[in-house]
């Protein structure tokens, strides 16, 4: 049997539906083709749930300054960390369940099963050929699991099993402190568990700015133990648990090991290699337009994290946008991209916007800074740890991104984002309120510092003139 759709759509998570949201309004010839877990990574096992547990995690360790605020008592407040999990399920459920009510929109679209590729507009899926005009590709990406650790059983976990322990270890290892490392290795650690952090290279947090990994790795140091450069062994420690030995001579024994060592993308079982003349061996890197999501001159596009561009929810959705309204035009648009914007949700939280610190070297720049140790609004908050660093263009004083580690350092991140994507200057910035005390402010000195670097700049900002 066989069935002829203007667009297939391979995969049901965040780009997927997406997608074919956008190809539901000008076709009704469109399938969603899936074959695994229905709902996000978002909502499923990643940055909600995680959200959750980091929450409760923050809360739980302000007893440490009750004190000092005359509140008595923090001694005898204790983490019931069974209880923890269960409200993280419980919230978990609910946002999966909002994902869902768009699973449920695609009716009798969906198809359950395995696509592979036949040829370049032919899906094969339970037996059946699928003829499609346009085919999206949408399949996600799974946590990278090194095979010599697969012996381990569950005593290895990944952040797709981590939401549903019934209880959590008494000791673990995070091995890989990106992103989502860093940011659940310090809230295991607020919460009782004891954590050792290890990770290949000498950067915390995808941040490239060597003053704020340095500040970084001092703020998550506070919460448990930080080991860079160097890769950690494995095995299975005689009294039980595993043990965990690096290359510089480092070693303990834990209940648990948290492998964090980012994503791969699901296309291994797709069919690709047989049908397209491409070379696959570094997934879809420089082979996807990530203007149009187009794969090279073919009818297909490719969205979401399978792609490994901009693998986060936004980036996700804005793929699937791009790809669903291409799929349905006669000529493939290229749209204008986000400006970057990438926040760990540590605390402070690490964030990266613009341009990073690395894309910029050669470049002729203007660094502005402000540490955030005496800053007013974090003194007042108890909060007070953490610095900024902003990059502008030395001639024309425009704003090309940051990188930081800020208490609530994504508010900072998303004004620094819309100025950087209407191309402000410095000045143009400085004419903005900065509202005293926030932490804003900390931003208004970092300006003022690059304000007082530019040759022939006004040393402090003015009020335009009213005309």
């Amino acid at each position: 049997m066989s069935q002829n759709v203007d667009v297939a759509i391979i995969g049901a998570g965040t780009a997927g539906l997406t997608a074919f949201r956008h190809v539901r309004k000008m076709t009704s010839q469109v399938v969603v083709i899936n074959a695994n877990h229905y709902g996000t990574t978002c909502a499923r096992v990643g940055c909600m749930p995680s959200k959750v547990l980091i929450e409760v995690a923050k809360t739980f360790s302000r007893k440490q300054h009750f004190a000092d605020f005359g509140i008595d008592g923090s001694e005898q407040l204790t983490i019931n960390r069974t209880q923890v999990m269960k409200y993280v399920r419980r919230l978990r459920d609910r946002f999966v369940g909002r994902v869902m009510q768009g699973v449920d929109k695609i009716g009798d679209k969906n198809i359950k099963g395995h696509a592979r590729f036949v040829e370049p507009q032919v899906l094969e899926v339970n037996g059946e050929r699928i003829h499609a005009h346009k085919i999206i590709i949408a399949t996600g990406s799974r946590p990278i699991v090194p095979p010599e650790w697969r012996n381990l059983g569950n005593k290895l976990i990944t952040s797709d099993e981590l939401f549903e322990l019934e209880q959590l270890p008494d000791s673990i290892a995070v091995i890989g402190l990106g992103v989502i490392g860093s940011e659940i290795g310090q809230a295991l650690a607020r919460l009782g568990v004891k954590v050792v952090g290890i990770d290949l290279l000498p950067t915390v947090g995808g941040i490239s700015d060597p003053i704020i990994n340095k500040v970084a790795i001092g703020g998550l140091s506070k919460d448990f133990e930080v080991w860079l450069e160097t890769k950690a062994q494995l095995s299975e420690a005689p009294e039980g648990g595993i043990k965990v030995e690096t290359d510089h001579g480092k070693s303990t024994t834990v209940e648990m090991v948290l492998a964090s060592l980012g994503r791969r993308p699901n296309f291994d079982n797709l069919g690709l290699e047989e049908v397209f003349n491409l070379d696959f061996s570094n997934g879809f890197k420089d082979l996807v337009n990530p203007n149009t999501m187009q794969l090279g001159d073919f009818p297909v596009f490719v969205a979401g994290d399978v792609n490994s561009i901009r693998p986060i929810l936004h980036e996700a959705a804005d793929d699937g946008t791009i790809a669903g309204i291409n799929a349905v035009q006669d000529s493939v648009k290229a749209f204008k991209r986000r400006v970057p914007l990438r926040i760990a949700f540590t605390e402070p939280q690490i964030v990266v916007v613009g341009a990073s610190f690395a894309e910029l070297q050669g470049e002729d720049i203007i660094i502005g800074e402000r540490n955030f140790v005496m800053q007013g609004r974090t003194k007042v908050m108890a909060r007070s740890y953490g610095h900024l660093r902003v990059y502008a263009d030395r001639q024309s004083g425009c704003l090309l991104g940051s990188e930081m580690m800020v208490p609530e350092g994504e508010y900072l991140g998303h004004f620094l984002a819309l100025a950087i994507e209407n191309k402000m200057t410095v000045q143009d910035v400085l004419v903005t309120p900065f509202y005293h005390p926030t932490i804003m402010e900390g931003l208004d000195d970092a300006l003022k510092a690059i304000a007082a670097q530019q040759t022939g700049a006004l040393k402090e900002p003015v009020l335009r003139s009213h005309h």
